[in-house]
């Protein structure tokens, strides 16, 4: 963990104009969780949208964090030689934390028989002596519903009540003042090979779950185009096992229109022990996926977004002919539940 601090160090102090940290809050154990933003300024002073990513949820699926990195990296080495990758850095501020378990990454570190630990490190509740909480059943999301244990020495125990967690409690504190700038949630898991969207519910489905499925499938596919690697799409319940309190479905409960869940490599072979040389190919494919996600919100947020566009058209005072826009009564509802029911009707007069 020292390395990943250290480096994220290096990465903000290298690239002043691109990226910065934040600690924004702490584990059970009083260390920081910090993150990195990605963004440039944006050349016409227009306001920025968010995109949020965080690895390291559960700590033993040491390829969460090593993608995070790998990202950031990418990001940085490219962006100047990339206009399109510009142009989204303009538009977009991305918040990427390589490990928000920091308690039980670290814990996992210590020894053969820590390595496979996933919960956090929170002690035990009275009367048990098994310590830490599954932090992706914690999140106030349908909280303790299906797929979850009310035992501590469960490994997808649920704790107290949701938000318990001080981790769960830092990701929600933080982003619940900007879920109306956010664009996409993105947390990042192994293994599997899974593109996974809300919700972990069997009962409930999000309100563009067909956007989410094509824009998903479509990640799949420039994932595979990288190194062969084939990645299934669909909710939790349908390609994985019914679950509650995640991450992903808080945010898309929260009103932010794309969530999902990657689990990366692999199919079972080796599971949360990844070998060394895995790990690169991995995260290639994953940027691809990542990648294809993020270009697709930001182009519907800036470029295909019709009432964008025509608020931009009226208040250009030499635009001809004049626009009237017409929108929905319930647009902000259908806003709040969706980017993909955006109504508007545009009439050239």
């Amino acid at each position: 963990m020292d390395e990943i601090l250290s480096w994220m160090e290096v990465v903000e102090r290298g690239n002043p104009k691109l990226v910065s940290s934040t600690v924004y809050g702490h584990t059970y154990e009083g260390r920081n969780i910090t993150l990195l933003k990605l963004g440039l300024e944006n050349p016409e002073g227009r306001e920025k949208k968010m995109v949020w990513m965080d690895c390291g949820i559960h700590a033993r699926e040491w390829i969460a964090p090593a993608f995070c990195q790998w990202f950031v990296k990418e990001i940085v080495q490219s962006y100047k030689t990339n206009e399109k990758l510009e142009q989204m850095l303009q538009n977009l501020d991305i918040y990427v934390t390589p490990v928000i378990n920091v308690d039980g990454y670290i814990f996992t570190w210590t020894n053969d028989s820590t390595r496979l630990w996933r919960k956090s490190r929170s002690l035990p509740p009275q009367g048990s002596s098994c310590y830490g909480v599954d932090l992706n059943r914690n999140f106030n999301a349908n909280w303790g519903m299906v797929g979850v244990s009310f035992d501590s020495c469960s490994n997808t125990y649920c704790g107290k009540s949701p938000g318990s967690e001080p981790e769960a409690k830092a990701v929600m504190d933080f982003m619940g003042k900007m879920i109306k700038q956010t664009l996409v949630f993105l947390t990042i898991h192994s293994a599997g090979q899974l593109i996974l969207l809300p919700y972990g519910h069997p009962e409930i489905s999000a309100p563009n779950y067909n956007e989410l499925v094509s824009v998903g499938e479509a990640a799949a596919d420039e994932m595979k185009k990288i190194h062969g690697m084939n990645y299934t799409v669909g909710t939790s319940p349908q390609i994985l096992y019914p679950n509650s309190g995640s991450s992903r479905d808080w945010a898309r409960l929260s009103g932010i229109p794309f969530s999902y869940t990657f689990e990366l490599r692999d199919k079972g072979e080796f599971s949360h022990l990844l070998p060394e040389e895995q790990i690169q190919p991995a995260c290639e494919e994953a940027y691809a996926g990542v990648l294809s996600i993020i270009t697709y919100v930001h182009d519907k947020a800036f470029n295909n977004n019709p009432l964008w566009a025509a608020r931009k058209k009226i208040s250009d005072p030499e635009s001809k002919p004049t626009i009237d826009v017409e929108i929905n009564e319930t647009f902000q509802e259908k806003v709040n539940c969706s980017a993909s029911s955006l109504q508007a009707t545009v009439v050239v007069k």
